[in-house]
């Protein structure tokens, strides 16, 4: 019998596994080309969306009074009414709600006020809206906040009569609208203004030694003290006297 030599397969690194798939890619045409990168964006997505998981929660709800249809899956609940679906959480008192196809929340609430609070996408952070009543349409990601509205993040707000808030853009409108009814007592009226505050960024300690763009402190001239160094413990700091402020001497 005759010997035959071992057949050697050859590996490629990962690099040269990825030209080759592309080359074979494009010599098919522009289309697979297209359909392929199509793929990819679609794979990426649910790591840009994690925070939209809420509409994958289930709604629960609770009222003093009130009913709910479960074949059109919407209800109406008065008295103390609390939503919640994930980390979206509506207080009101009275609310009229839907579970849309994709399992979001629609509702419609009333209350004085009204308080929603919702987890902002990618941060631990919880934006947060008051008003006399409020629209929140969970396909589009939409809150709409009517009289005597507020709108927080943080420290940050606004105020006026109508407030519009996409949580996918983080995009606030609003609009100086007249008041609907007067001011309670010890309540500044609104009136057809928009007010709010950002506050100040958080920055750096001002008494930190400066860095450079690479973020790493400047090198000090040869021969130059060392002012930010911090002295061995043990070793006094030794102490002169200043005749230039000794006490006069007695006439």
């Amino acid at each position: 019998m005759s010997s035959r030599s071992p057949i050697r397969v050859a590996r490629r690194s990962p690099r040269e596994v990825v030209a080759a798939g592309l080359r074979s890619t494009l010599g098919r045409g522009p289309y697979r080309l297209i359909a392929l990168l199509g793929c990819a964006t679609l794979s990426l997505a649910p790591l840009a969306n994690a925070e939209k998981s809420d509409r994958e929660k289930p709604i629960f709800y609770q009222g003093d009074t009130g009913g709910a249809n479960l074949g059109t899956k919407d209800g109406e609940l008065s008295g103390n009414v609390v939503i919640t679906q994930g980390t979206l959480t509506i207080h009101a008192d009275r609310i009229v709600f839907h579970q849309n196809p994709d399992n979001s929340l629609s509702a419609t609430a009333y209350g004085n006020p009204v308080s929603f609070r919702e987890k902002r996408d990618g941060v631990d952070e919880y934006y947060e809206g008051y008003a006399q009543r409020a629209l929140y349409d969970g396909q589009k990601r939409l809150l709409e906040l009517f009289d005597r509205a507020l709108l927080k993040k943080s420290s940050d707000e606004i105020r006026s009569n109508y407030i519009s808030y996409n949580a996918g853009t983080e995009v606030f409108k609003a609009e100086g609208r007249p008041d609907s009814k007067s001011a309670e007592t010890g309540e500044t009226p609104l009136g057809p203004r928009v007010r709010g505050v950002f506050q100040p960024q958080a920055k750096d300690d001002k008494g930190a030694p400066a860095k450079d763009d690479k973020g790493a402190q400047p090198k000090q001239e040869k021969g130059a003290k060392d002012v930010t160094a911090t002295p061995k413990a043990g070793n006094a700091l030794p102490l002169k006297a200043d005749d230039s402020i000794a006490p006069p001497s007695g006439k």
